[in-house]
């Protein structure tokens, strides 16, 4: 029998952990009462910052968002980690790589980890992980981070939920063309250079910031550039230091909350107009005989999605 979400709720908001697991679940799998709990749960809300940590595949992210929870719990901050992890295109599968390669810190009082496939959230997987994010706040969180598999679309979304993006580059890969190429130049606030113990990460960071130079407008400052290595821990107090800054300080510039809630209301309704068409069309049979008739060739799906909204305008 599935636990009350009331009692799931209430274990949340006073830190019991599996209270936190179990809820999680639910709300990817978007469970019957979903709604009504994410709306018990949003008021306790507001007082965690998340970092999104995401770059092309190879740069050693989750390497990298291991020393950084590391370094925050032991400054005294509560620690939530979201890894993103491909899943697969058939089976919708994930292998959780990133849940593997954080198991030396998956045990430590303080960090707690939740991995997200990214076909693995019925809601979508950047609405998905503001519910997880927003569940972690209510628990006592002070810091999520999110690290994402690449930087993809997906990923590109996913970030938006943060309200700091470090973008990671490495020397070897052509990370700083892969960055403007992905687009996800105007989304950073951080880039940092990872793996500097190889040769070639004075020129990355260099390239970068090249780029950056190039792209900034006004007077706004260009984000920063760091240099660390995740195995011998170069440059890695610099970057907490540099989070812990953000964290602290109160008049830290933040993305526009506006928008961001605007995206968000939209994103909702739209995943829920969704289901309800689907739903509605597939019960009756519509949809079905639609299909057979565009198999049979006598229609074409332009023509059927075409006349199928026809029909939603004149039911509103």
């Amino acid at each position: 029998m599935a636990v009350p979400w009331e009692d799931l709720v209430a274990g949340v908001k006073k830190g019991n952990v599996r209270a936190l697991a179990k809820m999680i679940t639910r709300i990817e799998n978007r469970d019957s009462g979903w709604k009504d709990a994410m709306k018990v749960i949003y008021p306790d809300t507001g007082a965690t910052l998340v970092f999104g940590i995401t770059g092309a595949p190879g740069a050693g992210k989750s390497t990298l968002t291991n020393k950084i929870a590391h370094g925050l719990v032991t400054r005294g901050y509560q620690v939530g980690i979201i890894a993103v992890d491909p899943s697969s295109p058939f089976s919708g599968g994930a292998l959780l790589g990133d849940r593997l390669r954080m198991q030396d810190i998956a045990t430590i009082e303080g960090i707690f980890i939740r991995s997200m496939a990214t076909r693995g959230t019925l809601g979508g997987l950047c609405q998905g992980a503001r519910d997880v994010i927003r569940i972690m706040d209510a628990f006592g969180k002070d810091i999520v981070l999110i690290e994402t598999v690449g930087v993809g679309q997906d990923e590109i979304e996913v970030v938006r939920a943060a309200d700091v993006v470090l973008v990671v580059s490495v020397p070897g890969l052509g990370d700083g063309i892969q960055t403007l190429k992905a687009g996800i130049m105007e989304i950073a606030d951080l880039f940092v250079v990872n793996k500097a113990d190889r040769d070639g990460a004075d020129e990355v960071v260099s390239d970068i910031q090249a780029m950056l130079e190039l792209s900034q407008e006004g007077e706004e400052a260009a984000p920063p550039v760091l240099k660390t290595s995740a195995v011998t821990g170069e440059g890695i107090e610099s970057l907490v230091s540099m989070l812990v800054q953000l964290k602290e300080d109160k008049e830290r510039p933040s993305r526009d909350d506006a928008t961001r809630i605007m995206e968000e209301v939209l994103t909702l309704m739209e995943q829920e107009l969704f289901h309800h068409i689907r739903s509605q069309w597939a019960g009756n049979g519509a949809l079905q005989a639609a299909v057979n008739r565009i198999i049979d060739g006598e229609r074409d799906p332009y023509s059927v999605a075409e006349d199928m909204l026809g029909t939603l305008k004149h039911e509103g």
